[in-house]
This record gives structure tokens, sequence and C-alpha cells, in this order.
């Protein structure tokens, strides 16, 4: 399998569910759990939330205007396309391994940025992970395609 790689451009988290999430430049991800002090951190599949950078570009290219953490993702990455990799695919980023587990999701009201744009792209573009090995992840970061499942 062809190694691929893509670049970690934030690193999100907040306090508090139901707010924006802010770039906080380097997170501790705790196995099984999620980000160390992310107010969606839990046991459950969806611990971790990942948004490909080139289509958040895409869409402040038509006016979007979010910044990194608007629609709530706890990651930004440049170089992959979540959406079109399969459910248990696993990433590695220094010591952090992730395994997706969910893509896309329902959004249950129309958050401020569809009310905006008549669009959010996090219900079909936000892919969710669970934390396999926990670890640091920081802006610049290297992250690496492990495996796609058969």
């Amino acid at each position: 399998m062809e190694q691929k790689q893509g670049k970690v451009i934030a690193v999100c988290l907040s306090k508090e569910t139901g707010t924006n999430k802010v770039n906080v430049g380097s997170a501790r991800f705790i196995e099984n759990w999620g980000l160390e002090n992310d107010a969606h951190g839990g046991n459950g599949h969806r611990q971790v939330s990942l948004l490909s950078y080139d289509k958040v570009q895409e869409f402040n290219a038509r006016g979007g205007n979010v910044k990194d953490g608007d629609f709530g993702e706890n990651l930004v990455v440049e170089g992959f396309d979540f959406k079109n990799l399969p459910v248990g695919t696993v990433f590695a980023c220094g010591d952090v391994v992730l395994e997706m587990t969910q893509i896309g999701k329902k959004c249950h009201h129309h958050c401020a940025i569809f009310e905006r744009m008549g669009d959010c792209i996090m219900p079909r573009e936000g892919v969710f992970a669970k934390v396999l090995h926990g670890g640091v992840i920081s802006n610049g970061d290297i992250m690496t395609l492990v495996s796609i499942p058969e």
C-alpha cells in the first residue's frame, strides 16, 4: 500500500458543547477518550472529529469565511479527503493512533454557518475517530495513513 501523509493544520478544542472550537496549537489525545479538556471527549465512537483542510479552503473560496474550529472539528488536516476513506481506516500522528469510526453526521439544527451560507460541510465532509493510542498532536505534525480495511 502506498504510504499517504497529510499535515496537521489545526488542533482545536472547546471547553463547552455547543460552542465553536478554537485552534489551541497542540493537545494531548487520551486513549479511548479524545482530547484532554475537550467538551466532546468520552468513551463513545466519536472521540475526535477530523476535517479536510482542502474542503475548508473550497468552502471559504465560496465566501464561507470560517476559521479553524468553526465546524466543531478537532483536527484540520491537509492532504486527506477523509470522507472517501472507509470506516476502520487507521492514522498515526506521532504517538497518537486514530481509527475512523464514522463518516459524516446528521445536523440536528442548522448551525450559524448554514444560516449564513445555506450550506455546512461538516455533515458530509467531517469524519470521526476513536483514540487507540494517546499522545500529543501539534500544528505542523505529519499524519500518516497506516491501514485501510479490506
